[in-house]
């Protein structure tokens, strides 16, 4: 009898080392001392995403956007957030029925709705 006390006991304070080890893991990665997570840091590097085919727009403010002219001569614009079809509609000119693109040469206009989104917009450099 005194031995199966004896092992009961060891596997009782073995359970309670093992349960005690993850609640002490579990509260520093709560805290940031410890990252438990596998699948790299918190900080990602970003790749470039330049849009195969399409023409780079850098515009005041910093913001950007990418032109994709497709065959039909629809225009695709890739804005940080999303991707809009516009149809040609003058020379020059795309729209939706929402938002308008305007492109003079190297300079591009982009409104969306009444508001300006992008103004003095330049064609970017190849890199």
């Amino acid at each position: 009898m005194r031995v199966s006390q004896l092992t009961l006991t060891q596997m009782k304070n073995s359970f309670i080392g093992a349960a005690s080890a993850m609640a002490v893991a579990l509260i520093l990665s709560g805290c940031g001392g410890v990252n438990l997570w596998p699948f790299g840091g918190e900080k990602l590097q970003e790749h470039s995403r330049v849009p195969a085919n399409a023409t780079a727009y850098q515009c005041d403010g910093g913001k950007r956007f990418y032109v994709r002219t497709l065959d039909d001569g629809a225009a695709w614009l890739i804005l940080p957030d999303r991707e809009i079809r516009l149809a040609k509609v003058g020379d020059a000119r795309y729209s939706n029925g929402i938002a308008v693109l305007e492109v003079t040469g190297d300079a591009a206009k982009l409104t969306d709705g009444s508001a300006s989104a992008f103004a003095g917009c330049k064609a970017a450099a190849a890199s």
